[in-house]
């Protein structure tokens, strides 16, 4: 890729990666209900399940699902339900003391398996794979193969950094929020935040 291409390619990462959405929301909680250490499994399991869904796209799966309407409902209402089952447990933990870590815990495959449930995610491989790999400048590319492994390396390298940032922050509120009712609320909060995220991707 020429240096405009990368010009372009990290400015979409940094601005997808670090805003606001159900990785990063997730992020922030479990540290701040678990510990940083129990959150990093999902910080790891992020760019994992991206850079499959990435490969698949570039395979042409992508393609097939968003032309399949029943497909794309699926996969929205999949993605909808399971946001909002993870809110309703957020919402139900108070106490870190009385934390039940399996009523939280979001495991590595879990958190795999999440990137596939957003109908958003793969609209956006869709556009990185036709924007960066499948074309160059607006021709085809030469060597798809070659950019696909730079587009997935970018794409893991700023997943792991937005999801693991949000995650340090989560833990450096987790002894502040042990302190009264600060905890319920912050759970709320982002249990909030994860029911707007599932009525966005049912608009969607």
């Amino acid at each position: 890729m020429d240096p405009t291409e990368w010009a372009a390619l990290l400015a979409m990462c940094v601005a997808v990666s670090f805003s606001p959405g159900p990785n990063t929301t997730l992020s922030t909680a479990l540290a701040a209900n678990l510990g940083l250490r129990r959150a990093l499994r999902f910080c790891l399991a992020v760019p994992v399940g991206w850079a499959i869904l990435l490969v698949l796209c570039g395979e042409g799966l992508g393609l097939l699902i968003m032309g399949n309407q029943a497909l794309r409902w699926l996969i929205q209402m999949g993605g909808v339900g399971y946001m909002l089952w993870l809110a309703f447990k957020l919402s139900r933990t108070d106490q870190i003391s009385q934390l039940d870590t399996s009523r939280l815990d979001v495991g590595f495959w879990q958190g795999v398996g999440l990137q596939f449930l957003n109908i958003k995610a793969w609209m956006l491989a869709l556009t990185l794979t036709g924007g960066w790999v499948i074309h160059a400048n607006g021709m085809p590319s030469p060597n798809p193969s070659q950019r696909l492994a730079q587009v997935v390396g970018v794409g893991m390298a700023f997943a792991f950094c937005s999801n693991f940032t949000y995650a340090c922050i989560g833990s450096v509120l987790r002894h502040w929020l042990a302190q009264g009712q600060r905890l319920r609320w912050f759970n709320r909060s982002m249990a909030s935040v994860l029911v707007v995220t599932a009525v966005w991707m049912l608009r969607s």
